[in-house]
Protein backbone atom coordinates (compact mmCIF):
# COMPACT_ATOMS: atom_id res chain seq x y z
CA UNK A 1 0.00 0.00 0.00
CA UNK A 2 2.97 2.16 1.05
CA UNK A 3 4.57 1.95 -2.59
CA UNK A 4 1.61 2.74 -4.50
CA UNK A 5 0.85 6.05 -2.21
CA UNK A 6 4.76 6.42 -2.79
CA UNK A 7 4.34 6.13 -6.72
CA UNK A 8 0.96 8.53 -6.63
CA UNK A 9 2.70 11.32 -5.26
CA UNK A 10 6.38 10.78 -6.48
CA UNK A 11 5.95 9.45 -9.99
CA UNK A 12 9.32 7.92 -11.23
CA UNK A 13 9.15 10.21 -13.62
CA UNK A 14 9.54 12.86 -11.08
CA UNK A 15 11.60 11.99 -8.67
CA UNK A 16 14.64 13.59 -7.22
CA UNK A 17 17.47 11.64 -6.54
CA UNK A 18 18.92 11.75 -3.42
CA UNK A 19 21.96 13.32 -4.62
CA UNK A 20 20.05 16.29 -6.15
CA UNK A 21 18.48 16.80 -2.19
CA UNK A 22 21.50 16.39 -0.51
CA UNK A 23 23.01 19.26 -3.07
CA UNK A 24 20.04 21.70 -2.46
CA UNK A 25 19.61 21.34 1.15
CA UNK A 26 23.26 20.16 2.92
CA UNK A 27 25.10 23.14 3.38
CA UNK A 28 28.15 21.27 4.15
CA UNK A 29 28.59 18.94 0.74
CA UNK A 30 29.51 20.57 -2.74
CA UNK A 31 30.86 23.51 -3.09
CA UNK A 32 30.51 24.55 0.47
CA UNK A 33 31.95 28.26 0.47
CA UNK A 34 29.49 29.60 -2.55
CA UNK A 35 26.66 28.04 -0.62
CA UNK A 36 27.26 29.26 2.90
CA UNK A 37 28.56 32.38 1.49
CA UNK A 38 24.77 32.69 -0.26
CA UNK A 39 23.11 31.67 2.40
CA UNK A 40 24.28 34.18 4.64
CA UNK A 41 24.11 36.75 2.70
CA UNK A 42 20.46 36.46 2.08
CA UNK A 43 19.67 35.47 5.57
CA UNK A 44 21.22 39.19 6.71
CA UNK A 45 19.53 40.99 3.54
CA UNK A 46 15.70 38.90 4.40
CA UNK A 47 16.22 40.52 8.16
CA UNK A 48 16.96 43.76 7.21
CA UNK A 49 14.15 44.08 4.87
CA UNK A 50 11.91 41.92 7.53
CA UNK A 51 12.99 44.06 10.54
CA UNK A 52 11.95 46.92 7.85
CA UNK A 53 8.68 45.74 7.29
CA UNK A 54 7.76 44.80 10.82
CA UNK A 55 8.82 48.36 12.05
CA UNK A 56 6.86 50.11 8.84
CA UNK A 57 3.48 47.66 9.29
CA UNK A 58 3.91 46.80 5.99
CA UNK A 59 2.97 42.93 5.05
CA UNK A 60 4.05 43.57 1.71
CA UNK A 61 7.97 44.09 3.17
CA UNK A 62 7.48 41.45 5.30
CA UNK A 63 6.32 39.25 2.50
CA UNK A 64 9.26 39.99 0.75
CA UNK A 65 11.37 38.73 3.18
CA UNK A 66 9.90 35.35 3.48
CA UNK A 67 10.24 34.76 -0.03
CA UNK A 68 13.78 35.38 -0.12
CA UNK A 69 14.66 33.78 3.16
CA UNK A 70 16.65 30.91 3.26
CA UNK A 71 16.40 29.34 6.49
CA UNK A 72 14.22 26.71 5.36
CA UNK A 73 17.24 24.93 3.61
CA UNK A 74 19.05 24.31 6.52
CA UNK A 75 15.73 23.33 8.49
CA UNK A 76 14.74 20.89 5.63
CA UNK A 77 18.41 19.42 5.80
CA UNK A 78 17.93 18.40 9.30
CA UNK A 79 14.86 16.46 8.41
CA UNK A 80 16.67 14.83 5.47
CA UNK A 81 19.98 14.33 7.69
CA UNK A 82 17.10 12.41 10.41
CA UNK A 83 15.78 9.90 7.76
CA UNK A 84 19.38 9.80 6.28
CA UNK A 85 20.81 8.76 9.75
CA UNK A 86 23.51 11.23 8.92
CA UNK A 87 24.81 14.54 10.87
CA UNK A 88 25.13 17.12 8.55
CA UNK A 89 25.66 19.94 11.11
CA UNK A 90 22.72 22.03 9.90
CA UNK A 91 21.34 22.09 13.52
CA UNK A 92 24.39 24.17 14.30
CA UNK A 93 23.62 26.89 11.58
CA UNK A 94 20.13 26.94 12.32
CA UNK A 95 21.39 28.55 16.18
CA UNK A 96 23.23 31.17 14.67
CA UNK A 97 20.92 32.13 11.64
CA UNK A 98 18.49 32.75 14.52
CA UNK A 99 21.29 34.32 16.81
CA UNK A 100 21.88 37.00 14.01
CA UNK A 101 18.20 37.56 13.08
CA UNK A 102 17.21 38.17 16.84
CA UNK A 103 20.42 40.60 16.77
CA UNK A 104 18.74 42.44 13.81
CA UNK A 105 15.90 42.76 15.62
CA UNK A 106 17.33 44.10 19.05
CA UNK A 107 19.41 46.59 16.78
CA UNK A 108 16.52 47.93 15.16
CA UNK A 109 15.12 49.03 17.74
CA UNK A 110 17.53 51.21 18.46
CA UNK A 111 15.12 53.85 16.23
CA UNK A 112 11.99 53.48 18.21
CA UNK A 113 10.76 55.82 20.16
CA UNK A 114 10.54 54.81 24.86
CA UNK A 115 7.23 54.80 24.46
CA UNK A 116 6.27 52.57 21.65
CA UNK A 117 3.10 50.44 21.64
CA UNK A 118 4.34 47.10 20.50
CA UNK A 119 0.58 45.35 20.43
CA UNK A 120 -0.64 48.81 17.85
CA UNK A 121 1.69 46.86 15.36
CA UNK A 122 -0.40 44.52 13.60
CA UNK A 123 2.94 42.54 12.07
CA UNK A 124 3.91 42.40 15.69
CA UNK A 125 0.44 41.10 17.65
CA UNK A 126 -0.32 38.73 15.12
CA UNK A 127 3.09 36.89 16.15
CA UNK A 128 3.04 37.16 19.67
CA UNK A 129 0.08 34.85 20.39
CA UNK A 130 0.49 31.55 18.01
CA UNK A 131 -1.92 28.42 18.51
CA UNK A 132 -3.08 25.38 17.23
CA UNK A 133 -4.15 26.57 13.63
CA UNK A 134 -0.94 27.98 13.56
CA UNK A 135 0.83 24.81 13.97
CA UNK A 136 -1.52 22.48 11.57
CA UNK A 137 -0.74 25.31 9.06
CA UNK A 138 2.76 25.30 9.74
CA UNK A 139 2.71 21.08 9.20
CA UNK A 140 0.27 21.19 5.99
CA UNK A 141 3.50 23.82 5.21
CA UNK A 142 5.99 21.16 5.90
CA UNK A 143 4.25 18.49 4.20
CA UNK A 144 4.20 20.80 1.25
CA UNK A 145 7.43 21.79 1.09
CA UNK A 146 9.31 18.77 1.16
CA UNK A 147 6.95 17.46 -1.47
CA UNK A 148 7.81 20.12 -3.41
CA UNK A 149 11.69 19.44 -3.07
CA UNK A 150 11.44 15.91 -3.72
CA UNK A 151 9.73 16.25 -7.49
CA UNK A 152 10.50 17.75 -10.18
CA UNK A 153 7.78 19.49 -11.26
CA UNK A 154 5.98 21.63 -8.64
CA UNK A 155 9.46 23.63 -7.86
CA UNK A 156 7.34 26.63 -8.18
CA UNK A 157 5.48 25.99 -5.48
CA UNK A 158 8.19 26.74 -3.30
CA UNK A 159 8.03 30.86 -2.82
CA UNK A 160 4.46 29.80 -1.30
CA UNK A 161 5.54 27.93 0.60
CA UNK A 162 8.03 30.68 2.05
CA UNK A 163 5.20 32.54 2.41
CA UNK A 164 3.32 30.43 4.26
CA UNK A 165 5.13 29.43 6.91
CA UNK A 166 7.16 32.32 8.54
CA UNK A 167 10.57 31.65 10.20
CA UNK A 168 12.52 34.87 9.73
CA UNK A 169 9.84 37.65 11.04
CA UNK A 170 8.71 35.80 14.21
CA UNK A 171 12.74 36.03 14.90
CA UNK A 172 13.03 39.50 14.11
CA UNK A 173 9.49 40.27 16.33
CA UNK A 174 11.39 38.48 18.76
CA UNK A 175 14.21 40.92 18.66
CA UNK A 176 12.49 43.73 18.63
CA UNK A 177 10.80 42.47 21.84
CA UNK A 178 13.60 41.97 23.63
CA UNK A 179 15.28 45.14 22.77
CA UNK A 180 11.41 46.60 24.22
CA UNK A 181 12.25 44.83 27.11
CA UNK A 182 9.08 42.84 26.40
CA UNK A 183 9.87 39.31 27.45
CA UNK A 184 6.19 37.84 27.80
CA UNK A 185 5.52 39.14 23.95
CA UNK A 186 9.59 37.61 22.92
CA UNK A 187 8.96 34.42 24.03
CA UNK A 188 5.73 34.11 22.12
CA UNK A 189 6.75 35.46 19.03
CA UNK A 190 9.70 32.48 19.62
CA UNK A 191 7.27 29.87 20.13
CA UNK A 192 5.46 30.71 16.96
CA UNK A 193 9.09 29.96 15.50
CA UNK A 194 9.79 26.88 17.56
CA UNK A 195 6.28 25.62 16.16
CA UNK A 196 6.80 26.61 12.56
CA UNK A 197 10.86 25.25 12.79
CA UNK A 198 9.57 21.74 14.40
CA UNK A 199 6.27 22.08 12.00
CA UNK A 200 9.08 21.81 8.99
CA UNK A 201 11.14 19.02 10.52
CA UNK A 202 8.19 17.07 11.70
CA UNK A 203 6.89 16.99 7.24
CA UNK A 204 10.32 16.78 6.29
CA UNK A 205 11.22 13.61 7.82
CA UNK A 206 7.37 12.34 7.44
CA UNK A 207 7.16 13.21 3.24
CA UNK A 208 11.11 12.02 3.02
CA UNK A 209 11.06 8.44 4.82
CA UNK A 210 7.80 7.79 3.36
CA UNK A 211 9.05 8.69 -0.61
CA UNK A 212 11.78 6.43 0.32
CA UNK A 213 14.72 8.70 1.01
CA UNK A 214 15.59 6.73 4.25
CA UNK A 215 18.60 4.93 4.68
CA UNK A 216 19.23 1.28 3.05
CA UNK A 217 17.36 -0.45 6.13
CA UNK A 218 14.63 1.61 6.12
CA UNK A 219 13.87 1.30 2.47
CA UNK A 220 13.87 -2.33 2.60
CA UNK A 221 11.27 -2.29 5.42
CA UNK A 222 9.82 0.05 3.69
CA UNK A 223 9.02 2.21 7.08
CA UNK A 224 10.73 4.85 8.82
CA UNK A 225 12.66 3.37 12.12
CA UNK A 226 11.70 3.09 15.31
CA UNK A 227 14.01 6.39 16.53
CA UNK A 228 12.80 7.99 13.34
CA UNK A 229 8.52 7.60 15.13
CA UNK A 230 10.43 8.21 18.27
CA UNK A 231 11.61 11.46 17.31
CA UNK A 232 8.79 12.61 15.32
CA UNK A 233 6.26 12.23 17.92
CA UNK A 234 8.53 14.23 20.30
CA UNK A 235 9.00 17.03 18.11
CA UNK A 236 5.02 17.03 17.95
CA UNK A 237 4.57 17.30 21.64
CA UNK A 238 6.63 19.94 22.19
CA UNK A 239 4.93 21.61 19.92
CA UNK A 240 1.55 20.74 20.20
CA UNK A 241 1.47 21.00 24.51
CA UNK A 242 2.44 24.81 24.68
CA UNK A 243 0.52 25.72 21.58
CA UNK A 244 -3.16 23.96 23.20
CA UNK A 245 -2.15 25.87 26.15
CA UNK A 246 -1.88 29.26 24.71
CA UNK A 247 -4.83 28.43 22.88
CA UNK A 248 -7.50 27.64 25.50
CA UNK A 249 -5.90 30.49 26.87
CA UNK A 250 -7.01 32.99 24.21
CA UNK A 251 -10.81 31.12 24.31
CA UNK A 252 -10.37 31.85 27.91
CA UNK A 253 -9.63 35.85 26.96
CA UNK A 254 -12.16 35.95 24.30
CA UNK A 255 -15.14 34.78 26.71
CA UNK A 256 -13.92 37.73 29.23
CA UNK A 257 -13.51 40.18 26.40
CA UNK A 258 -17.10 39.07 25.15
CA UNK A 259 -18.54 39.24 28.47
CA UNK A 260 -17.14 42.32 29.51
CA UNK A 261 -18.20 43.83 26.22
CA UNK A 262 -21.85 43.20 27.22
CA UNK A 263 -21.37 44.52 30.39
CA UNK A 264 -20.38 47.58 29.42
CA UNK A 265 -22.99 47.79 26.91
CA UNK A 266 -25.28 47.71 29.67
CA UNK A 267 -23.54 50.48 31.94
CA UNK A 268 -23.99 53.08 29.09
CA UNK A 269 -27.24 52.20 28.37
CA UNK A 270 -28.47 55.69 30.07
CA UNK A 271 -25.94 57.64 28.02
CA UNK A 272 -27.02 59.22 24.96
CA UNK A 273 -25.28 58.68 22.24
CA UNK A 274 -22.59 56.06 23.96
CA UNK A 275 -21.19 53.36 22.75
CA UNK A 276 -18.97 50.41 23.38
CA UNK A 277 -16.49 50.18 19.60
CA UNK A 278 -13.97 46.98 21.27
CA UNK A 279 -12.56 45.36 24.27
CA UNK A 280 -9.13 43.61 24.29
CA UNK A 281 -6.56 42.77 26.86
CA UNK A 282 -3.02 43.55 27.39
CA UNK A 283 -0.32 42.63 29.69
CA UNK A 284 -2.67 41.06 32.02
CA UNK A 285 -5.02 44.38 31.55
CA UNK A 286 -8.35 44.79 30.20
CA UNK A 287 -8.76 48.01 27.78
CA UNK A 288 -12.69 48.81 27.46
CA UNK A 289 -12.88 51.13 24.38
CA UNK A 290 -16.08 53.42 24.43
CA UNK A 291 -17.20 56.59 22.41
CA UNK A 292 -19.33 58.87 23.88
CA UNK A 293 -20.48 62.53 23.31
CA UNK A 294 -20.43 63.60 27.06
CA UNK A 295 -19.73 62.42 30.46
CA UNK A 296 -19.27 58.61 30.93
CA UNK A 297 -21.10 57.26 33.87
CA UNK A 298 -18.79 55.99 36.86
CA UNK A 299 -16.09 53.86 36.50
CA UNK A 300 -17.10 52.52 39.72
CA UNK A 301 -20.52 51.15 38.49
CA UNK A 302 -18.89 49.16 35.63
CA UNK A 303 -16.46 47.46 37.93
CA UNK A 304 -19.53 46.13 40.05
CA UNK A 305 -21.15 45.10 36.91
CA UNK A 306 -18.08 43.17 35.98
CA UNK A 307 -17.89 41.45 39.36
CA UNK A 308 -18.80 37.59 38.70
CA UNK A 309 -18.77 38.07 35.10
CA UNK A 310 -14.94 38.11 34.85
CA UNK A 311 -11.60 36.87 37.30
CA UNK A 312 -11.48 39.65 40.01
CA UNK A 313 -8.15 41.16 40.08
CA UNK A 314 -8.04 42.19 36.23
CA UNK A 315 -7.29 45.81 36.12
CA UNK A 316 -9.80 47.40 33.82
CA UNK A 317 -9.14 50.71 31.80
CA UNK A 318 -11.69 52.55 30.07
CA UNK A 319 -10.15 54.05 26.83
CA UNK A 320 -12.29 57.09 25.29
CA UNK A 321 -12.62 58.56 21.77
CA UNK A 322 -11.22 62.00 22.76
CA UNK A 323 -7.72 60.31 24.01
CA UNK A 324 -8.32 60.09 27.47
CA UNK A 325 -7.80 56.80 29.41
CA UNK A 326 -9.63 56.32 33.16
CA UNK A 327 -7.70 53.71 35.41
CA UNK A 328 -11.04 52.25 36.78
CA UNK A 329 -9.17 49.79 39.24
CA UNK A 330 -9.47 46.54 39.53
CA UNK A 331 -12.36 43.89 39.55
CA UNK A 332 -13.38 43.01 42.69
CA UNK A 333 -10.66 45.14 44.43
Amino acid sequence: MLSGVRALVLPASQRRSLDELTQDLDLSSGDTRSKRSAFWTMLTLSSLIAAAGVLTDSTATVIGAMIIAPLSTPIMGIALGSVQRRRIGAVRVVLAACAVVIAVGVLFTLVLPDNYDLLSNSQISSRTSPGLMDLVAALATGFAGAVALARRDVAAVLPGVAIAISLVPPLVVAGVCLGQLAGSLALGALLLFVSNFFALVFGGMTIFAALGYGTQADKAAERPTRRTYAAMGLLFVVVFVPLAVNTALTLLINSWTNQAKSTAEQWLDDTPGASVTSVDMASRTMYIHVRAPGDLPPVKALLARLEGRIPDGIPIVVDTARGRRIDAGKVGG
